[in-house]
C-alpha cells in the first residue's frame, strides 16, 4: 500500500491511499509536482492544460472511484477528496476540471444500477474524462427541475439534440459530456454523448477573473444525434435528493487546495525577503513575530480546511456503503442529509479561510508581492471564483434554519 505524499504534519491524519489498479500515488505525486511548476504561468497566459490532462488520463486519475474489478482504484471518497486537495494545491483550475467527472461517474461507479450503459465505465477505466453541460442562462431560476430549453426530438429509434449550455466546466477537455434536456414527452432527462460528435460545438469563452482554464465555456448542440442507449434511464427521477453534494464538495476541496498553495507561497515569499521595515519587530523578515503569526494563521486555516474535507469524505463513504449494500434501507435519507450538512458547514468555513488567507499572503510579502510578475493574486481570484459558485451566505442561512428549527436543507441542487 502506498501513501499519498503530504509534506506537512497533517500527513499523520491522512489515510494511506491504496491505488493498486490505477493512479499510483507516486506517479500522481510526480505529475502534481509538474503541474505546480507551470501553474502560475498557465494562469497568467491563460494557457490550457491539454498536455497535463493527457498525463492524468494516462494515469487514469478519473478512475479512482471505479472498482478494481473494472480497472479502477477502488478508492474511498476520503481518499479521492484528499487527492483533489493536493491537485488543487498544484493548480486549482486543473483540479476543478474533474469536478463534474467524479460527480457524473459516481452514478455508475458500482455497475449495478439498471439503465446505465456499461461502455461508460469501460472508457472511464481507460482514462476518459466526462464533462457536464446543464446550465441555461435563460431559465427562470438557477437549478431545480423543469424549464429546460435544450430539447430532444425523435429521429426514428434515436433522437436529435438541440440547445445551448453555459458554464460547461471541463467539457472543453472532455471525451464525453452529460447533458440535461427536455424529452419529447416533456420530462427532464440526462444523456451522455461524445464531445467530438458532429453538431457539438465547444466554445472557449469563459472570461472569469479566476479559474481561467477550467474549460467553463458555452456548449452548443446543433441537431446532434443521440442514440437510445445514451440516455440515462433511471428507475427513479433524475434529480435525487442532495445529488449535488459531491459536486459542491469538490469545489470546496479545490478551495482547500488553494489554501495549501497560499501557505506554500507565503512561506517561500517570507523566507526570500532580505529586508524589513525600519520600525518592524525584527530586522530579518522571517524572524519577525508578526509575520510568523500570519504564517501560523494561514497554516492553521489550511489544516482545518483539509480536515473538514476529509470529514465530508467520511460522510459520503457512509452513504456509498449503505447505498451499495441496502439501497432501500430507511436510514439512507438521514445519512444523505447528514453528508449534505457536513459539506455545507465545511464550505462556509473553507470559503472564508481561503479568501482571508489569500489576502494575508500579501501581508508577509510587502509591496513587491503585488507585482504581475509574482502573480500571487491568482490565489485570491481563484478562491473568490470558486466561492462564488454557491454563495456561502445562502448555505449559512439554511444551516441556521436547520439548527434552530430542524428545517431540512434544500434538496434539488447546490447542497
Amino acid at each position: 500500500m502506498g501513501a499519498f505524499q503530504n509534506p506537512t504534519a497533517a500527513n499523520l491524519l491522512l489515510p494511506a491511499l491504496a491505488l493498486p489498479a490505477a493512479a499510483r500515488p507516486d506517479e500522481l505525486a510526480a505529475v502534481f509536482a509538474e503541474i505546480a511548476l507551470t501553474s502560475s504561468e498557465r494562469d497568467a497566459r491563460r494557457e490550457h492544460p491539454f498536455d497535463l490532462l493527457t498525463k492524468l488520463r494516462a494515469l487514469r486519475f478519473g478512475a479512482l472511484r471505479l472498482p478494481e474489478s473494472d480497472g479502477g482504484a477502488g478508492a474511498s471518497w476520503r481518499e479521492v477528496l484528499g487527492a483533489l486537495v493536493r491537485l488543487g494545491e498544484a493548480d486549482s483550475s486543473v483540479a476543478h476540471i474533474f469536478r463534474n467527472h467524479f460527480f457524473v461517474t459516481e452514478r455508475f461507479v458500482t455497475g449495478r444500477e439498471p439503465g446505465y450503459n456499461p461502455a461508460w465505465r469501460k472508457v472511464v477505466a481507460a482514462g476518459a474524462l466526462i464533462g457536464l453541460a446543464t446550465t441555461e442562462l435563460d431559465r427562470k431560476q438557477t437549478g431545480g427541475r423543469g424549464d429546460l430549453k435544450t430539447r430532444l426530438t425523435r429521429d426514428g429509434d434515436d433522437y436529435r439534440l438541440d440547445g445551448t449550455k453555459f458554464y460547461s466546466t471541463g467539457t472543453l477537455y472532455a471525451d464525453l459530456t452529460l447533458v440535461r434536456a427536455t424529452s419529447p414527452e416533456g420530462e427532464d432527462v440526462s444523456l451522455i454523448i461524445p464531445t467530438d460528435r458532429e453538431g457539438v460545438e465547444r466554445l472557449d469563452d469563459w472570461d472569469g477573473i479566476g479559474q481561467r482554464v477550467t474549460g467553463t465555456g458555452t456548449t452548443n448542440f446543433h441537431s446532434v444525434r443521440v442514440e437510445a442507449d445514451e440516455l440515462l434511464t433511471d428507475v427513479t427521477s433524475y434529480v435525487q435528493p442532495f445529488a449535488s453534494t459531491i459536486a459542491q464538495t469538490i469545489v470546496t476541496a479545490v478551495n482547500a487546495g488553494v489554501l495549501r498553495a497560499v501557505l506554500r507561497d507565503a512561506k517561500a515569499l517570507l523566507l526570500s525577503r532580505k529586508r524589513n521595515f525600519y520600525y518592524a519587530l525584527a530586522e530579518v523578515p522571517a524572524e519577525d513575530p508578526l509575520l510568523q503569526q500570519t504564517i501560523g494563521r494561514i497554516a492553521s486555516e489550511a489544516f482545518i480546511a483539509e480536515l473538514g474535507i476529509l470529514a465530508v469524505g467520511d460522510a459520503l463513504d457512509a452513504v456509498a456503503a449503505l447505498r451499495a449494500s441496502a439501497p432501500d434501507d430507511p436510514r439512507l435519507p438521514a445519512l444523505v442529509h447528514d453528508a449534505s450538512l457536513t459539506a455545507a458547514k465545511t464550505k462556509v468555513v473553507v470559503d472564508e479561510f481561503a479568501l482571508r488567507s489569500s489576502t494575508a499572503l500579501f501581508d508577509v510579502g510587502g509591496a513587491s508581492a503585488a507585482t504581475l510578475r509574482q502573480n500571487l493574486d491568482r490565489h485570491w481570484r481563484n478562491a473568490r471564483t470558486l466561492s462564488s459558485h454557491n454563495p456561502a451566505s445562502y448555505k449559512a442561512l439554511a444551516l441556521g434554519a436547520y439548527e434552530l428549527k430542524g428545517t431540512q436543507l434544500p434538496a434539488l441542487g447546490f447542497f
